[in-house]
């Protein structure tokens, strides 16, 4: 699946000559959840069972052991996967209001593993909520998809921005709290573990970091 160039006449032309049975949909009308709407465009229903979670398999799982193992995880520790950038700056919640969830969950779940994920877009979000956190936490460095995909299928719970990697994060079962604009939540995950979440972006309400420690709570 690719959300590039479904309105371009020549992309989309060019995607079906090499791959006839590709399927490009329309855009969404207004009011309608993304996930709705796709699977409504290949004929599925999307009211028959079809939000079960993927596996990622005991393969990507050992393969993700290992990169935290390599990290400092000791295999024991309940773990919490924080993405904090995105691809795009309107969708990336303050560096202050991850800092204040992680404070605060870090002191309800004795021992907790937190890990931060920095992909290619994400260096700059990182680089702020590494230097506001009071103690060190693990950095997953722009990992390959497959070992992010076995870390994040041996987490316990997940938190981050509207973005592909939470869309996995979905995918793979894990328990998220996953954060949008009020003008994006139509592009909520569909899975029914994930805690899709309004906060107010770039600004920070007490409110917002509140719902989302006690959302991120009731994970563990």
């Amino acid at each position: 699946m690719s959300w590039f160039g479904s309105r371009e006449p020549h992309f989309a032309r060019r995607l079906t000559t090499l791959v006839p049975d590709a399927v490009v949909a329309p855009s969404v009308g207004a009011g309608g959840e993304v996930w709705r709407h796709l699977l409504g465009t290949v004929g599925a229903d999307a009211d028959r069972g079809l939000r079960q979670p993927v596996l990622a398999g005991p393969t990507l799982a050992a393969e993700g052991r290992v990169a935290l193992q390599q990290l400092g995880w000791d295999s024991r520790a309940r773990l919490l996967v924080v993405h904090p950038g995105a691809g795009g700056r309107a969708k990336v919640w303050a560096t202050e209001g991850f800092t204040a969830v992680l404070a605060r969950i870090v002191q309800l779940v004795p021992g907790l593993a937190v890990l931060v994920h920095r992909g290619p877009a994400d260096s700059e979000a990182v680089a702020a909520l590494s230097a506001a956190l009071p103690r060190r936490v693990m950095v997953l460095d722009d990992p390959d998809l497959t070992v992010l995909a076995g870390v994040l299928s041996v987490a316990t719970a997940y938190v981050g921005n509207d973005s592909g990697i939470s869309h996995l994060a979905a995918t793979l079962g894990v328990p998220s709290v996953v954060l949008f604009t009020a003008e994006r939540i139509a592009w909520r995950p569909w899975a029914e573990h994930v805690e899709p979440q309004v906060v107010s972006m770039p600004a920070l309400r007490e409110a917002d970091v509140q719902r989302a420690v006690d959302s991120l709570h009731a994970a563990f």
